[in-house]
């Protein structure tokens, strides 16, 4: 039976709570503000007088005072702040937290005090007031504040997980950006992420028609998920493979950048790493990338095809046939930026530490005389990273390929650098300068008077000073490679010059028959 207008309206009326209980629950709610900002006001001040009067009292304790001191296990906590967190008022208890958010944010934070006095349970009840979408954006704030400052609290943080399928964005983005914030900083926390499950939910926040602000904390956390991982724990993030396959086409530079941060991660261990980032399909897009115009993409990206490239000759291989060679002449030779230099020398001292073919497409690059340039110019790391990628050519090259590095000027670089005290580029150099003299060694000829053309070229112009110097330098592996060095190609002791009487046979396959025209008959004898 439906009730009339009249009845309907009193029933309508009768549901109304009163003005007077309004009016109450206000003066209630604005009272607790203000006795909250009162007691925190108060609380700062005498803490300032206390600290103020110590300083004056004694100065030579000064160093030894602390900024803020809790007098009771409860001592930097007003009492009103955890009324208020379990009040059933859901404006008083945002106020309490948000109070409490303030309270773990300044310096030296009472974050013991609050686990102590059982408060985070309080917290994680809260978290899960989807009602209140403030409530939860302000809990999730401390809880992040919390388990930075005591990692054994670390567990209660998984909480933010369930958070990402809230129908609340906001709340969504601040639990993802929460924990990537905590992976970026809690290392254990990395291995109790992957331990229950929850990659899998950051990896299901890429799919549909995610935000780009979603995107960027996702992508960001799952870069931090990658950090520093164990060998055991690789295989539990390679699905993550094809995921950040797709990330590295985007048009957005901090989701390429944090993508290609993760694959640096993943890329960084042994040949089983290596091999699986590869067979993702990476490749291709990341040699595409070395054109991008942004540090912030580009120094990740090096350090993927650095780590491809660090292991073995089919990796690198992987590289080179992607036509990568192109892009990191064009960096090698235009970029400007301090950070992108080093690592393009690092990829071609690894391409040349490979196979002769794999030099030799170096060389045909034409990246060894810039590689000779920047040993000459650039600051020391840049040198550094351009000595050893000329050393690498030096040790593992073909006689041929090592002259084509003398003609590039490699001799004179490495000279130049053995004025520096840094003991790993002395040994690069000294290492360097004896694969070149090896290979003037093997080629000495009566022809040429017995002599070491390059030992020779050192001497001449006076560079062979700057070994005998280091005869006298601090450490002994130094000191060793240089003795060792004058020993092998300026040897003080006077040595007869081979004739072709001494070792016909050797003399004959020198070929030098051909130096004298009695052993080849040239026209008619004319004896008349």
């Amino acid at each position: 039976m439906s009730l009339r207008p009249s009845e309907r309206a009193d029933l309508r009326r009768s549901s109304f709570k009163s003005s007077a209980d309004l009016d109450e629950r206000r003066r209630r709610r604005v009272g607790f503000t203000v006795e909250i900002r009162k007691s925190s006001r108060d609380s700062a001040l005498q803490k300032t007088r206390r600290v103020a009067a110590a300083w004056e009292a004694a100065p030579s304790a000064q160093a030894q005072y602390p900024s803020r001191v809790a007098e009771t296990k409860m001592g930097r906590i007003p009492p009103q702040l955890a009324e208020g967190l379990f009040s059933g008022d859901s404006s008083v208890q945002v106020e309490a937290v948000r109070e409490f958010r303030k309270l773990l944010s300044m310096e030296n934070p009472p974050i013991e005090e609050v686990v102590s006095s059982g408060l985070v349970p309080g917290f994680i009840q809260l978290l899960a007031r989807e009602d209140c979408p403030e409530i939860q954006v302000e809990v999730e704030q401390v809880l992040t504040t919390i388990a930075f400052g005591t990692a054994e609290d670390t567990i209660s943080m998984l909480i933010f997980v369930k958070l990402f399928s809230s129908p609340n964005e906001d709340v969504c983005e601040r639990a993802v950006w929460n924990l990537g914030n905590m992976l970026s900083n809690i290392a254990t926390f990395r291995g109790l992420v992957l331990a229950n499950g929850a990659l899998f939910l950051v990896l299901q926040l890429f799919c549909g028609h995610a935000k780009l602000s979603m995107l960027q904390k996702a992508s960001w956390a799952l870069s931090n998920i990658c950090h520093f991982l164990s060998q055991p724990n690789f295989e539990h993030v390679k699905p993550a493979l094809p995921v950040l396959r797709q990330l590295i086409h985007s048009q957005d530079d901090e989701v390429l950048s944090n993508a290609c941060r993760a694959l640096s991660y993943l890329s960084d261990g042994s040949d089983d790493n290596i091999q699986a980032v590869i067979e993702a399909g990476v490749c291709p897009q990341l040699v595409e990338l070395l054109t991008h115009s942004s540090s912030l993409v580009l120094i990740p990206v090096l350090h993927v095809i650095g780590n491809i490239v660090s292991r073995d000759d089919i990796h690198i291989q992987c590289i080179i046939d992607r036509q990568a060679l192109p892009y990191l002449s064009n960096l090698l030779t235009t970029n400007q930026n301090k950070g992108i230099i080093p690592e393009v020398c690092r990829i071609i001292s690894n391409i040349m530490a490979g196979n002769k073919e794999q030099i030799q497409s170096v060389i045909n690059g034409n990246m060894v005389g810039p590689l000779v340039h920047l040993m000459q110019s650039a600051d020391f790391g840049v040198r550094y990273e351009a000595a050893w990628a000329i050393a690498n050519a030096a040790s593992g090259g073909t006689h041929d390929q090592k002259r084509y590095l003398v003609s590039q000027g490699c001799i004179k670089a490495f000279c130049d650098l053995l004025t520096y005290s840094d003991t790993s580029i002395l040994m690069v150099c000294l290492e360097g300068l004896d694969n070149i003299l090896k290979v003037g060694e093997a080629k000495k000829s009566p022809r040429d008077c017995n002599v070491n053309m390059y030992a020779q070229m050192i001497e001449d112009a006076g560079w062979l000073d700057k070994i005998e110097n280091l005869q006298n330098h601090d450490n002994n592996r130094i000191v060793e490679k240089a003795v060792c060095l004058l020993e092998s190609y300026w040897s003080t002791e006077d040595k007869a010059m081979p004739m072709p009487w001494d070792d016909p046979l050797s003399w004959l396959v020198e070929d030098h028959a051909l130096d004298f025209g009695f052993f080849a008959p040239q026209g008619d004898c004319d004896f008349g």
